[in-house]
């Protein structure tokens, strides 16, 4: 049987298998066992063992886990009410007001959490309730923090950097430094968006007329202080060299401790329900990861990715048709997947065709990051919808609507990158003639 065939009745079996509801990774395990077992001679049992062992004891994975602690911990203390107040006296006089402390404020706390929904949770648990009691628009408010939840997945550190380092066999900390103007830069667009938006309709974002002096800003910022520093301690070890991205991980947990402690969060139950938070979130990434190892594998032996490669060669796509293409097929399946499944699900067949379109793989990850993003928003499967419609009590539709705007403002961010990639790859090669 030829590869087109085998890769004909592969993608087969894996759509019936995710759509009966298996759990995506033993779908990629059985997937790709029956792959080896009935299209390859190989010996599909000890490639099981050895390929699943190998994957599991990856030492770039030891930041996930402790990374998915700390934004556990952060999740359960008063982090979220003290940004909000941080923040609000600086940003509430721009058009638009306190709508961009829930952009700021998401980009902060993916700067400390490093997972989208911990990230939409621990913002919007402070900032709806209070900008509805202001009278703000409740469809932007929504909106914007759909769209900025989304920027855990990209504000290092980010586990979707990790996951797509470990996969892509890149460095994480490059990952880390590529990561930090994209997300700055869509912060801006959102922000942008908003501003536009309120001077078109003064109404979306009422102003409540009170004026801070600028020592009253600064006396306010004291409650940003101690998240500042964690950001500084924590990425700021990374991009100066002095750790790797697992101590500087064991240092975000130490420091997430002390912020919970500080802030009278801390409780042996807080403890464990962060913990045992933290261990269900990182086994099943794991479990994905080893799942997605062995389907790589199998796919190899069987050739399914040499001949789909060939369709697309012979298809004769310029890389920038390749990356629209690719950009389609993600959005297509983050209707359906979460973004580790997709992310890994994909990666035996897209990144070998990435690699010989010549496109660089740090930049290539942080827009597959900025896509995956998108689908945190798509329905019927985006995280950040379902976050939002349990803490409105807005039905799904009325979420996507508003979510929906910045879904294609995160769309006009994948063509300014592709346009201009030094927004990603320049900090990157700067730190790296720095070292």
């Amino acid at each position: 049987m030829d590869a087109g065939a085998i890769s004909l009745i592969v993608f087969s079996l894996m759509l019936l298998l995710l759509a009966s509801g298996i759990w995506v990774a033993p779908a990629l395990l059985a997937v790709g066992f029956i792959a080896l077992e009935f299209f390859s001679p190989a010996p599909a049992g000890s490639l099981l063992g050895s390929t699943v062992w190998d994957a599991s004891w990856n030492w770039a994975l030891t930041a996930l886990p402790l990374f998915v602690w700390m934004g556990e911990i952060l999740f359960r203390t008063r982090l979220s009410s003290d940004m909000f107040n941080g923040l609000a006296p600086w940003l509430a006089r721009l058009p638009g007001g306190l709508l961009h402390v829930n952009i700021v404020g998401c980009g902060v706390m993916a700067a400390v959490a490093g997972s989208s929904a911990v990230t939409c949770a621990t913002v919007g648990r402070m900032s709806i309730p209070e900008l509805r009691k202001r009278g703000y628009d409740e469809r932007l408010s929504i909106g914007t923090l759909a769209g900025s939840g989304t920027l855990g997945l990209l504000i290092p550190p980010s586990i979707m950097l990790i996951v797509y380092g470990v996969i892509a066999e890149v460095s994480i900390s490059r990952m880390f430094i590529a990561g930090v103007l994209p997300g700055i830069m869509i912060i801006g667009i959102f922000m942008g968006y908003v501003m536009i938006r309120a001077l078109l309709n003064p109404d979306l974002a009422p102003s409540d007329g009170i004026r801070t002096s600028f020592m009253e800003k600064l006396e306010a910022s004291r409650l940003l202080f101690p998240v500042i520093m964690l950001i500084f301690f924590v990425i700021g070890s990374i991009y100066g060299g002095y750790a790797t991205p697992t101590e500087a991980a064991t240092i975000g947990v130490l420091g997430a401790l002390g912020l919970a402690w500080w802030s009278k969060s801390l409780s042996w139950g807080s403890f464990m329900e962060s913990l045992m938070g933290a261990v269900r979130t990182s086994c099943m990434i794991a479990f994905i990861l080893a799942g997605a190892a062995f389907l790589s594998i199998a796919m190899g032996f069987t050739g399914v990715p040499r001949v789909l490669a060939g369709y697309v060669d012979a298809w004769n796509l310029s890389p920038f048709m390749l990356l629209a293409l690719l950009t389609v097929l993600y959005a297509f399946l983050g209707c359906f997947l979460d973004g580790v499944s997709m992310m890994v699900l994909t990666a035996a067949v897209v990144l070998p065709m990435v690699r010989n379109a010549g496109i660089d793989m740090i930049w290539f990850g942080v827009f597959t990051v900025i896509v995956v993003e998108m689908a945190q928003i798509t329905p019927p499967v985006g995280f950040n919808l379902f976050v939002l419609q349990a803490m409105t009590g807005r039905d799904l539709l009325q979420v996507t609507r508003a979510a929906m705007p910045f879904f294609f403002l995160m769309l006009l961010g994948i063509l300014i990158i592709t346009l201009v990639p030094e927004i990603v790859l320049w900090p990157v090669e700067y730190m790296i003639s720095k070292n």
